[in-house]
């Protein structure tokens, strides 16, 4: 079969304006949990696309740890590529793909880094191989092969062998603040609702349907 022939038809649900929370985070996490009930494998799962001040994209998945009225939080190595361009040009779209529910999300907005405290909480509710895993990736960086890691692995795993591993200073979380967020559904000939809320100058959400 030739990729021309490659093609799904999207029938499972609708979206009407009526169906959706004034407030676009509550409708994301309205979205988000169902994604979680019908057994989505990493529903927290996102497309994180970021860009250099000169314009040059680049994009990689990340996974959401938190959503509150603030925003979408991840974690992740500030140093990394993500993380450099972030202080560059502190601007993101994420995008989450469900393809159970035939739904995506795309979220975005202004980045900014969180909380010491915040960060420092979550580091610490992580696995201990993860929070070593932190320490030994230098991550984006160009290494000399994978026995490199694992042998910063194990000089780690020595050194940490009580298990009370701290937080590097260059590894926490960003947060995007949402000034547009668009949820799309999946229909019939490629006629998908998507329905996009955009923060008006006076702080408000506005909804506006985008032609397919």
């Amino acid at each position: 079969m030739s990729l021309s022939e490659l093609r799904q038809e999207y029938a499972r649900h609708r979206l009407d304006e009526q169906d959706l929370d004034p407030d676009p985070l509550r409708q994301f996490e309205r979205w988000f949990a169902e994604a979680l009930a019908s057994g989505v494998v990493e529903p927290n799962a996102a497309t994180l696309a970021t860009a250099t001040p000169d314009g040059r994209p680049s994009a990689r998945i990340v996974l959401l740890k938190g959503c509150d009225a603030r925003g979408l939080t991840f974690f992740t190595n500030y140093e990394s590529r993500k993380g450099r361009e972030l202080a560059a040009n502190p601007r993101a779209t994420m995008l989450f793909f469900w393809k159970e529910l035939e739904r995506q999300v795309a979220v975005e907005g202004a980045v900014e880094r969180v909380s010491t405290e915040e960060s420092e909480e979550y580091f610490h509710s992580r696995p201990v191989g993860s929070r070593l895993g932190a320490w030994v990736s230098k991550q984006s960086r160009v290494i000399p092969g994978r026995e490199h890691l694992e042998s910063l692995f194990r000089e780690y795993e020595a050194k940490h062998a009580d298990g009370a591993v701290p937080r590097p200073d260059y590894w926490g979380g960003f947060r995007v603040l949402p000034d547009a967020l668009e949820f799309w559904q999946g229909r019939p000939s490629r006629l998908h609702d998507r329905l996009r809320y955009r923060l008006s100058d006076a702080a408000a959400w506005t909804i506006e349907r985008l032609s397919p």
